[in-house]
């Protein structure tokens, strides 16, 4: 590939960019296609982080402060602890008490000092007795409980919460969300622990709730269990959903939720949909999740992992990327605070090893090159294994 000239790759560029659509592609942003903008999305969704419901990581002031800090506007805490280092962080996220489900519960709260609580609404009649005493004699009497919290939270923002939405028949539903809606909630938010409800279902309900209670706020907590948690929650947004729960990582029970980072940058970079969410923070924020929690991602992460924008060390991709850096990356690594890896592997050729060199900040003679792959080659095949920085520096110098 040596022989592509300047005069060459400014052509490969003209002839890309006539596919360019403004809006699908942002430089040094994005570049999707531009088929995402035609979709019917709302012009802003909120993000509730539920990371701090469901683990504990070390230095736990320090991992809350890191995610207030990422922008995400609304949090889920079971720690009253939480809600100074949050609300110094950023004064304008809303903090939520999740699973509360007694009058004792909601007073609890608005001493702590949250903005709101999310009242739980199991998804049975007797059934939900599993989920903690008494154990309800009927549906009606599941529902009226419910109310009865949510009438009683009338000083803070209530979500009512309702769980293991997937068995809900369509008159089960119509009831539950009429009755909540008349105690005074503001928010019906639909849990899929299971992950039984998929992207075209999610829509499906979350219109059905607007059917019932077209002033209320509709939120969805999707899980992943078949790897669609991000495509459930577009569905719902499309529905009409205003709130879309998520969590560094994906943390949660199970297979876990939607992750806060794919979920931010598809929303974004796909669909135009403000988030609030600094996206520049969210490696960072992901990695430190790893390693708090002892939980390591694996490296294909979407977004935030190591190898996210790492497409091999053939010679193409560095042609690719001289051309053009949002080619075979759709998003900019650096906007989501990660990095192009480029790797010497068998298939890298003089344009990657001259690549890894100038990062390096190694210049040397054009006439070596040749040399020195052959080299960086003969050491890949001897080691079985990538080089490290420090392996091509002393090629290098023994080349010289």
């Amino acid at each position: 590939m040596d022989e592509v000239t300047d005069a060459r790759i400014q052509q490969f560029r003209a002839d890309i960019n006539q596919s360019r659509v403004p809006g699908a592609f942002e430089p040094g942003r994005w570049s999707v296609a531009p088929a995402n903008r035609d979709v019917a999305m709302p012009a802003r969704i909120r993000l509730r982080d539920t990371t701090m419901r469901s683990v504990a990581p070390r230095a736990r002031g320090e991992f809350t402060r890191l995610l207030a800090g990422s922008g995400v506007p609304e949090i889920v805490t079971t720690d009253p602890a939480d809600l100074e280092v949050i609300k110094e962080e950023q004064p304008g996220c809303l903090v939520w008490r999740p699973f509360v489900s007694t009058v004792d519960g909601v007073d609890r709260a608005l001493a702590d000092g949250y903005d709101g609580v999310q009242v739980s609404v199991p998804g049975f009649g007797p059934a939900s007795g599993i989920y903690g005493p008494p154990i309800p004699a009927s549906r009606s009497e599941v529902v009226d409980r419910a109310a009865a919290v949510v009438a009683h939270a009338s000083r803070l923002r209530v979500t009512a919460a309702l769980t293991m939405v997937s068995y809900l028949t369509a008159d089960v539903l119509v009831e539950t969300v009429s009755a909540l809606a008349d105690a005074g909630a503001d928010e019906i938010a639909l849990f899929d622990g299971p992950g039984a409800v998929g992207p075209e279902a999610f829509g499906h309900l979350v219109s059905a709730v607007k059917a019932v209670a077209p002033d209320l706020d509709v939120g969805v907590h999707p899980h992943n269990t078949f790897g669609l948690a991000v495509a459930c929650a577009v569905a719902a947004a499309r529905a009409g959903a205003v709130v879309v729960e998520s969590s560094v990582n994906g943390y949660c029970g199970g297979p876990g939720n939607a992750d806060l980072a794919a979920t931010a940058a598809a929303f974004e970079a796909l669909y135009g949909v403000d988030t609030g969410v600094r996206l520049h923070t969210l490696t960072g924020l992901s990695r430190a999740g790893a390693e708090l929690t002892d939980q390591p991602l694996p490296f294909s992460q979407p977004i935030t992992g190591r190898d996210a924008f790492c497409w091999g060390g053939a010679d193409w991709v560095i042609l690719e990327s001289e051309v053009d850096p949002l080619l075979h990356n759709c998003v900019e690594p650096g906007l989501v605070g990660n990095e192009r890896r480029v790797p010497l592997t068998a298939q890298s050729g003089p344009r990657t090893v001259a690549a890894t060199l100038r990062r390096l900040g190694i210049e040397l003679d054009p006439a070596v090159l040749p040399a020195i792959v052959d080299r960086c080659h003969a050491e890949l095949r001897a080691r079985g294994r990538s080089l490290t920085d420090d392996e091509i520096r002393a090629i290098v110098a023994g080349a010289l």
